[in-house]
């Protein structure tokens, strides 16, 4: 049995990966007017430098998740770090939108294959109930301390002058970082078993990566080019191959074959539940971050340094609850949630309501750590939900596929409801921030009724047992 202190440091190691994946993502919110500057970019090249990164992320992140049962989980990990690293430095020395869309975009393919393999690790190091629980508790600290480490850490350094540009800091500042969880890496982590029997499914990786850009792409750019035919055959063509690539999937699973992804976890009535939870707890999650940056410079007149620090009180709050949410949950389970979701939507309408020029800076502070408090009861919680009852054999595609939809979520997120919010900034950056809420309200309706929804669970042995007996079987069975 592995030592229970290098399991917590092995732990502790590997979350490395999903901190600095998610800083990644929301470093950018508040330095967008300095890099919009600095690389002469559109509004929609800023929304790609983000969702960009995120469709990268999306596109490999079930490969990426299979990629450590073969190769093994602290070599893909390893190799996923360096290359994230590397890419975090290309996107510093960028001159253009251009180039800087495509560093970031190699940058979210390389976060595909480390991030997955943290999930797989507390799957397989953490067997007791009450452990998994924990680790998974400090996984989804992990994600909504980032985002808010995201926010600050790029407030300071985009206003911060050196002998460089201070929004190129933004991402060298990975560098440091990757360095030493490299050594770590090398050092603490042991291997985990292999796979090798198994070969990747090389058309389904193809199939899905198409689906998505040809989702993602025209949600940013159709908008700003006036919602050409191109974008509508995109949209129409991107429904086609998300079908067509489950339908794949099922062939090749009948067939005795390898897909990409094992359609029988669809199977499990609570982990599909929990999956569009996720979907849309993190479509309003990213999109909230986004619209709050930019609202409160260009909307508000607040400095991207102080904006930054706007951020720091709903973090703490957000840690304090999600520690409160780790232990309640065992008690009250999913009632927890419920009640970070009616603190979600009390904050966010009194947002919408009284968030104007000249608000008192204590009311801005309170109501955003009101999001912070309800959030933190919301996210963490909703990971352990949707693979309580994977059973281990399955953690790697578990892993990918909700990293996956955690990342398209959010993805979704900047294009969608980013994309309402930019469209109505014409009619001034109030009524955007205003129709942006309003999204974020339905988005947290919606994850309350699936919550509301969420079944009685049971145990990942009955569900092993499950789906053994549904194997090769197409009808579905409820769990």
């Amino acid at each position: 049995m592995k030592d229970l202190k290098n399991k917590w440091l092995e732990l502790i190691i590997v979350l490395s990966a999903p901190l600095l994946s998610v800083i990644d993502v929301f470093i950018i919110n508040v330095a967008i007017p300095t890099i919009k500057k600095g690389v002469h970019a559109t509004d929609g090249e800023m929304q790609l430098v983000i969702a960009g990164y995120l469709l990268g992320y999306a596109a490999f992140l079930i490969t990426g998740g299979r990629a450590g049962d073969h190769f093994g989980r602290k070599k893909v990990f390893f190799w996923g770090m360096f290359a994230f690293t590397l890419a975090s430095c290309l996107c510093g020395l960028s001159q253009t939108a251009f180039q800087l869309n495509i560093t970031r975009l190699f940058q979210g393919l390389s976060a595909s294959f480390m991030v997955p393999q943290t999930i797989a690790f507390i799957q397989i190091l953490f067997t007791d109930t009450k452990e998994r629980a924990k680790a998974f508790g400090l996984y989804g600290i992990t994600l909504g301390t980032a985002a808010v480490i995201g926010q600050v850490l790029g407030g300071y350094l985009s206003d911060t002058h050196w002998f460089i540009e201070g929004w190129r800091l933004v991402f060298f500042i990975n560098l440091p970082i990757g360095i030493v969880t490299l050594w770590a890496t090398h050092k603490y982590v042991t291997e985990t078993a292999k796979h090798q029997s198994t070969k990747f499914d090389y058309t389904g990786t193809l199939i899905l990566t198409t689906a998505l850009f040809s989702l993602i792409y025209p949600l940013i750019q159709g908008r700003e080019a006036g919602w050409p035919l191109w974008s509508f055959g995109l949209l129409i063509l991107s429904v086609l191959l998300f079908v067509f690539f489950i339908y794949n999937q099922k062939i090749k699973l009948s067939g005795n074959g390898n897909p990409l992804i094992d359609v029988r976890l669809f199977k499990i009535k609570d982990f599909n539940i929990g999956l569009v939870a996720v979907l849309f707890h993190f479509m309003l999650h990213t999109a909230y971050l986004l619209l709050s940056a930019v609202y409160l410079q260009n909307g508000l007149g607040i400095s991207a340094l102080d904006s930054g620090l706007y951020f720091i009180v709903p973090g703490i709050l957000f840690i304090i609850s999600s520690v409160m949410a780790s232990r309640l949950i065992i008690k009250f389970g999913k009632r927890v949630l419920q009640v970070g979701v009616i603190i979600l939507l009390v904050a966010f309408y009194l947002q919408m309501t009284l968030w104007k020029p000249g608000i008192n800076t204590l009311l801005i502070v309170g109501l955003m750590g009101a999001w912070g408090f309800g959030n933190g009861l919301v996210l963490p919680s909703l990971l352990n939900i949707a693979l309580k009852n994977v059973p281990s054999q399955y953690a790697g595609a578990a892993a990918g596929i909700y990293s996956t939809f955690q990342q398209t979520a959010s993805a979704l997120g900047v294009s969608i409801i980013g994309g309402v919010f930019f469209y109505f900034s014409k009619d001034g950056w109030q009524t955007a921030y205003h129709f942006g809420i309003i999204c974020l309200l339905i988005c947290v309706v919606i994850v309350g009724l699936m919550l509301q929804l969420l079944p009685k669970t049971k145990t990942a042995s009955e569900t092993a047992t499950k789906l053994s007996e549904q194997n090769g079987k197409p009808e579905t069975v409820d769990i």
